[in-house]
């Protein structure tokens, strides 16, 4: 089950970081077509001369896009540093070496979704912020896993409880999230189990917290500019969950989109967050090519936070009811059970 929930989360995150969404905390090799002039695979080792290629062209990127232009010229110097200390010399393969690239970017800027990754197969040749088709492997892989909706049940006392472990693609998914929210409708209490949600679309996010109000609600989210689509489209028709109690399980492993669930539910007091502080990914970004076979994922917008409390850039999102992750559903079952007066 374990190997099995790996391979699937690994099999999303190359198709979301392509695709240019929200993008996870996971290292990817993005599943694109191969373009006919080249082979789909490259094993060549890495010179001096190509590492120092791919330096300056992420320093370029990130002098170009990134949010932070201080910290871009900050984040690039250290490559500099790094390359010219001869730091770099060893790593010749181009997983490590992408490795390498976000350690040393990481550890400058403490931000968890600037990224440097390697592929064998060649990446798409495409601009920033266009959205080519979904893979059908992806589309395949989504129906497969049940949109990663694993478990949707009711537990005593009509308790709902939802395990989501991916907020999916719409586009695809959508009937299956309505399916699941719809089951859940005429619960005295509700459940979300993310406690192995590595993140996901920020639209699916949206369409889920939807439910939760009888109104429209703004949703903070810093990997977008703040719209008119950063407000749920509430009240969804013949919905009842609208003010039925909400409990969010979490763990260290709840990441990005998860995170972005967990935290405005939080601020907004319309959930109870149970379990671990979760791992505090939130400067995602967009998806750019460096060449055929490394690109890098770079945050280029702000959203705006109202909140008194920072978001969980870094040091996540802290639970209201501290306890380890395997403990908290039964945690959240109890607190619900003393909310609806079951003794």
């Amino acid at each position: 089950m374990v190997k099995d929930f790996v391979a699937v989360v690994v099999g999303i995150a190359l198709a979301v970081l392509v695709l240019g969404q929200m993008c996870l905390p996971l290292p990817a090799q993005p599943q694109s077509p191969p373009r006919p002039r080249q082979a789909t695979t490259e094993d060549r080792t890495l010179d001096s001369a190509a590492r120092h290629r791919i330096i300056l062209k992420a320093r370029e990127n990130l002098k170009q896009y990134y949010i932070r232009p201080a910290m871009a010229q900050k984040i690039g110097d250290a490559l500099v540093a790094h390359e010219e200390n001869g730091d770099d010399d060893a790593t010749t393969d181009g997983d490590s070496f992408a490795s390498l690239l976000t350690k040393q970017i990481r550890d400058v800027s403490h931000d968890m979704h600037l990224e440097v990754m390697h592929t064998r197969r060649v990446l798409p040749d495409r601009q920033p912020g266009t959205s080519p088709e979904i893979p059908e492997s992806f589309r395949q892989e989504m129906l497969r896993t049940n949109c990663m909706f694993e478990k949707v049940e009711i537990l005593p006392h009509n308790i709902g409880y939802l395990k989501l472990n991916f907020f999916p693609e719409l586009s695809i998914c959508r009937s299956i999230a309505t399916a699941a929210m719809a089951r859940l409708n005429n619960v005295d209490a509700i459940i979300f189990d993310l406690r192995d949600n590595r993140g996901g679309y920020p639209d699916t996010v949206m369409m889920i917290a939807a439910y939760l109000f009888d109104h429209p609600e703004y949703m903070y989210n810093p990997r977008e500019t703040t719209t008119p689509q950063s407000w749920t489209r509430s009240p969804v028709r013949r919905n009842n969950l609208a003010d039925k109690p909400v409990y969010v399980l979490t763990s260290a492993r709840t990441f990005s989109g998860a995170e972005h669930f967990s935290y405005n539910l939080k601020m907004l007091k319309r959930a109870t967050l149970v379990g671990e502080t979760t791992g505090g990914a939130t400067d995602v970004g967009t998806f750019h090519r460096i060449d055929d076979h490394f690109g890098m994922s770079i945050r280029e917008t702000r959203g705006i936070n109202p909140y008194s409390e920072p978001d969980w850039a870094v040091t996540g999102v802290r639970a209201d009811v501290k306890v380890k992750a395997a403990d908290a559903l039964a945690t959240a079952q109890k607190l619900a059970q003393g909310t609806l007066g079951v003794k």
